[in-house]
């Protein structure tokens, strides 16, 4: 009698871990281009004359631009695909980034950063839809967790490549170095990146086990009827909340540092590092959490949460990083947020492509997005405010210590059961 609930054996082909790698590497880009600026912010606001309110609008209009390209890359992507969304995506930043070497006032920055962020936009809705086709859900979390771990590479790569070339040669030159190497991953993306069944590498045993959960993958999902969905509120409300804190800690931790400790544009590598390399292990245990528990039979609704709520915990510390007595205190309690947040996001990222049919999660994605967005656009400005009226981040930290148990008891609330869309219909 056959096995209902047969999970196939994972084939010996790893071809999908090579496109893992791939979108690993596009996502340690991606922020590094978005971060050269917070390494360069104390070195621009003593040369230039930056205000912290200035700064603030700065990141506030990357995040609107970045809001309003989540909505277009995640129906773009849908349309076109992932590798064709991938290639456009990375071509607009890097254009954008390496214009930054132009400018030198906080509004000539702002407007640079607007094509910037609406290229960047494109990374997650790119690269989900192509985890989407390349992992079945058993190991979606996993991959995920991967890729998103790039994130935290690029947090290290930063302040240790940045401070090297400015002082070897100038700030303009750590924005074209970088971009540079854009560049190339997009020449081996064209070479490399297929579907699963159009791959000239993958074996036919790869394509079974990608395959052995079905899918639709025809036509798009329309706003009103996504909308209509507890999922993809659940799955806006959690961006909403979570995302501006990470988007906090990639802009202002070398400005605390500086601030805080004295930290110069030479001392930011090891503290950053170490912060980066704690978020780096938090993104893949997060991930590698919840999948261990799918794997040993465990409902995704309880997996997904458990790890979230494990996640979240770790980050309650931080709200004490401000009266940290030494450097070191401060970065083991930044480290473990950054740690949470990217456990918690790796399950909720995962949340598109286990609830909704294929033809929808770009759209989705796209939405979650745009939230995080307009919550981090919020951020931004109270950051600012925060910082020029009482030179203080403990309010910033109070708001991030708390805001990921809130974002789990607010997406448990809209979808308790964690339930899959079963209605929705694509339309061509």
């Amino acid at each position: 009698m056959s096995n209902p609930t047969y999970v196939p054996k994972p084939p010996v082909g790893r071809v999908r871990w090579i496109i893992c790698g791939l979108l690993f590497l596009a996502c340690v880009i991606s922020y590094v281009d978005r971060l050269v600026l917070s390494v360069l912010k104390p070195t621009l606001s003593h040369e230039y004359g930056w205000s912290e309110t200035g700064y603030g609008d700065v990141v506030f209009w990357f995040q609107a631009a970045y809001g309003i390209g989540f909505l277009f890359f995640g129906r773009l992507v849908d349309k076109i695909g992932a590798k064709l969304g991938y290639i456009l995506a990375m071509s607009v930043w890097t254009a954008a980034h390496m214009a930054h070497a132009l400018v030198t006032s906080t509004f000539g920055f702002a407007m640079v950063r607007l094509p910037l962020a609406l290229g960047e936009s494109g990374t997650y809705p790119a690269a989900l839809a192509a985890i989407s086709e390349w992992f079945p859900k058993r190991e979606r979390a996993l991959s995920i967790g991967i890729f998103n771990a790039g994130a935290n590479v690029g947090a290290v790569v930063t302040p240790l490549l940045v401070p090297a070339i400015t002082l070897a040669l100038n700030w303009q030159s750590a924005f074209l170095i970088t971009g540079l190497f854009n560049i190339v991953w997009i020449a081996a993306w064209i070479l490399l990146y297929r579907r699963p069944r159009q791959h000239p590498r993958i074996s036919q045993a790869e394509v079974d086990y990608i395959e052995s959960e079905p899918f639709v993958d025809q036509g798009r999902a329309p706003y009103s009827k996504v909308l209509s969905t507890r999922q993809a509120w659940a799955y806006m409300a959690g961006r909403f909340l979570i995302d501006p804190i990470w988007w906090t800690f990639l802009f202002w931790l070398p400005d605390f540092f500086s601030k805080r400790y004295g930290v110069d544009l030479k001392g930011f590598g090891p503290p950053l590092v170490a912060i980066y390399l704690l978020a780096d292990v938090g993104s893949i245990f997060g991930g590698w959490l919840s999948s261990k528990m799918l794997a040993l039979g465990i409902s995704a609704n309880r997996a997904r949460k458990t790890a979230m709520f494990v996640c979240a915990l770790m980050v309650v510390p931080v709200v004490f990083a401000q009266w940290a007595p030494s450097i070191w205190i401060a970065v083991v309690l930044l480290g473990m947020a950054c740690a949470g947040h990217q456990g918690f996001s790796s399950n909720h990222f995962a949340l598109p492509a286990d609830a909704f049919p294929r033809f929808a999660q770009g759209t989705v994605v796209g939405l979650g997005g745009f939230a995080g967005a307009i919550g981090g656009m919020l951020m931004a400005k109270y950051a600012g405010y925060i910082l020029d009226t009482f030179g203080s981040f403990t309010p910033i930290f109070i708001v991030a210590g708390c805001a990921y148990l809130v974002a789990l008891l607010v997406v448990h609330l809209i979808n308790p059961r964690y339930e899959s869309v079963t209605k929705l219909t694509a339309e061509n």
